[in-house]
């Protein structure tokens, strides 16, 4: 525990104090708004997540009995972006993410993904995807977009970043066309839809990722919609009926051992949530990823 109080850290996440990429885990900021297809705010969401993992350093991991504060973490900074241009950005994300040995990404919208998919999978091949989410953001284009927040695991697939058989998607619900939701399924991705989770609970869910994973490397990437907007009001695109942090906590502590590479949790919009419960829940899964994976 720090003898500083949590509410004066430096504002990094987890109040750490390194800052070089050759850390052995790396936090970084992607504040990127412009893919999204309903409200906008994501920009804000890296520093938000930041402010609100202070929370987190005050003793160590209840289950994994280690302070993520402790590892080998630095926190780098946000990444530079190409502002309002979509394919510009991309290109600069993956350029900068590129050479870093296990990146955590702080969004941002999901856009973000497909770059931060690309530096990691031209780097080790095709991986497994662990995908938290309300949508199952596999849309050809975002509303003739060929990228935006809505498109990137279309890309993905299609672009062999990912194996669609061992890839996941958990939490989905939202209202999608038949032919997208059918061409995702048609890949061979394993869809748990969000009232399975509810009816079958976190240890038969965390049981049916592991099967699907296996012992490839994985990435985990977690729209904070995933969760209910009882949870996360403050996001870009709510739908009712999601997941609970305490559903979400369940699960993740029950993937220890999956190989995961990376990871990213993406779509927090402060403007929407006075509380800045959205950005504590997406702080939290970053700090459960830390524990599961040091």
């Amino acid at each position: 525990m720090s003898s500083t109080p949590t509410y004066a850290l430096p504002s990094r996440f987890l109040g750490v104090a390194r800052t070089e990429r050759s850390a052995a885990y790396c936090v970084a900021g992607a504040p990127f708004d412009i893919g999204t297809s309903f409200r906008s705010g994501a920009r804000f969401g890296p520093d938000a997540i930041r402010q609100a993992s202070r929370m987190l350093v005050d003793g160590d991991h209840p289950t994994r009995w280690l302070d993520p504060a402790t590892l080998e973490l630095a926190d780098i900074g946000n990444f530079a972006l190409a502002l309002g241009d979509i394919p510009r950005s991309l290109a600069a994300l993956e350029a900068q993410a590129a050479d870093i040995a296990h990146l955590i990404t702080l969004g941002g919208d999901h856009s973000i993904t497909l770059a931060l998919l690309r530096a990691l999978g031209r780097r080790i091949g095709p991986l497994a995807l662990v995908h938290f989410d309300a949508h199952v953001d596999a849309w050809p284009d975002t509303f003739g977009n060929p990228y935006g927040h809505a498109s990137v695991f279309y890309h993905a697939i299609e672009e062999g970043l990912v194996e669609p058989r061992r890839t996941v998607q958990v939490g989905i619900r939202s209202p999608v066309p038949k032919s997208v939701y059918d061409w995702v399924l048609g890949k061979g991705v394993t869809i748990v839809a969000a009232e399975t989770v509810h009816e079958t609970g976190a240890a038969s869910t965390a049981a049916a990722i592991r099967r699907v994973i296996g012992d490839a490397p994985a990435y985990l990437s977690f729209d904070i919609d995933a969760l209910d907007p009882a949870f996360a009001p403050g996001t870009g695109t709510p739908e009712v009926g999601g997941l609970a942090s305490w559903q979400v906590q369940g699960i993740l502590r029950r993937l220890q051992g999956v190989r995961f590479r990376g990871m990213d949790v993406v779509e927090v919009a402060p403007p929407y949530d006075v509380s800045g419960i959205t950005a504590l829940a997406a702080a939290t899964i970053a700090w459960e990823y830390l524990a599961l994976v040091a």
